[in-house]
């Protein structure tokens, strides 16, 4: 007695492909965005804002994403005036919406383009993969009488 009729292949394929998943590159022509005049920021608030807008994450940044970090910027600029956990602790948990750690790109399925990590990975791969004659080396070299 044959069994149901098998599913097509279409509506039976596992699809685990994520909405969010990117390779990233820097985009030069991206310019931070001003921060409000109505405060002195702190050096470093004012370095990771410029950080944070040279990172290869800017480009994926919507308008609506500005009003967010705006209101990242305020809470590390608080903790470099006063530090203290709770003011860390609430950067963190922000933070994780705009990919700025790498476990934040990961969950997010994001990967940073990393061009002459892969060029000279693959020019060391091709030099393993070299064999003696390539390399004019003889093989019988390695040999030894014991």
């Amino acid at each position: 007695m044959p069994g149901p009729t098998p599913k097509h292949a279409s509506t039976r394929a596992r699809r685990n492909r994520s909405s969010t998943a990117a390779t990233l590159t820097a985009d030069p022509t991206i310019v931070a965005p001003d921060l409000p005049d109505d405060r002195e920021w702190h050096p470093q608030t004012l370095a990771w804002w410029v950080d944070v807008w040279a990172s290869p994450m800017a480009p994926e940044y919507d308008a609506s994403d500005l009003h967010g970090l705006l209101i990242l910027a305020v809470l590390v600029d608080g903790f470099w005036r006063k530090p203290h956990w709770t003011a860390a602790a609430e950067i963190r948990l922000q933070r994780q919406c705009f990919g700025l750690t790498p476990i934040d790109r990961r969950r997010l399925q994001w990967e940073i383009e990393r061009v002459d990590e892969a060029q000279d990975r693959g020019r060391r791969r091709r030099q393993q993969a070299a064999t003696p004659a390539q390399t004019g080396a003889d093989p019988r070299d390695v040999l030894r009488a014991v």
